[in-house]
C-alpha cells in the first residue's frame, strides 16, 4: 500500500526516523481539505507510544477539524535539518514522513492524558502550572491522535555517506 523508498540508501533507520521525530517540535500535518484540495497546516505535537501515535491539539472548530473528521487518513512531516549548502547547489536534509489515521479523542482520561505529554514536552518542570493550566483548557481544547500506520525517513546524500563511512570506522 505504501510505496518503497526509491533511494534505500539514503533510508533513515526506524530508530533514526524515532530520533528525528522526538527531537522535533514541529511538523506539518497533510490532510484531504475543501475541495479535495491538500491542506497542510504546521503544528506542535509530541510523539508517543514508541512511536505509535502523535499526538496534537487544536481548536474545536475549523478547516484542520473539518477535513480529519471527514477523511481520517493523513500524513505528518517533520524536519530535522536543512541546511543550505550553496557552494555545492544543494541542501543537506534530514527528514521524516508519518502516514496514518488521525482521530479525534473523546475519553476525558485520554484528552487529559495527551494536554499532559504536551504540556510536559513544552513547558516542563512546573506540575502544579501544568496540571491548572489543562483544568482551565480541557474543556475548550481538540486532542487528536494519528495512529502511525507507517513511516519513513531519509537524509541527503552526504550524510548518508558520512553515516556510512563512521559505521565502517567502528
Amino acid at each position: 500500500m505504501f510505496r518503497e523508498m526509491r533511494r534505500k540508501n539514503q533510508a533513515l533507520t526506524p530508530e533514526e526516523c524515532l530520533g528525528v521525530l522526538h527531537r522535533g517540535t514541529s511538523g506539518v500535518l497533510a490532510v484531504q481539505g475543501d475541495g479535495d484540495y491538500p491542506y497542510a497546516v504546521p503544528l506542535s505535537y509530541v510523539c508517543d507510544g514508541g512511536g505509535r501515535r502523535i499526538l496534537f491539539h487544536c481548536a474545536r472548530a475549523g478547516h484542520k477539524l473539518d477535513a480529519i473528521l471527514a477523511h481520517d487518513k493523513a500524513s505528518f512531516c517533520v524536519v530535522d535539518r536543512d541546511q543550505v549548502v550553496s557552494g555545492e547547489f544543494t541542501t543537506y536534509f534530514r527528514s521524516v514522513i508519518v502516514f496514518g489515521r488521525a482521530r479525534v479523542l473523546e475519553d476525558e482520561a485520554q484528552r487529559r492524558g495527551a494536554l499532559e505529554l504536551l504540556g510536559r514536552r513544552y513547558s516542563p518542570g512546573d506540575e502544579a502550572a501544568l496540571a491548572a493550566e489543562i483544568d482551565a483548557q480541557l474543556a475548550h481544547t481538540c486532542l487528536v491522535e494519528l495512529t502511525v500506520e507507517h513511516m519513513t525517513g531519509k537524509e541527503a546524500r552526504e550524510l548518508a555517506r558520512a553515516r556510512d563511512k563512521a559505521k565502517a570506522q567502528e
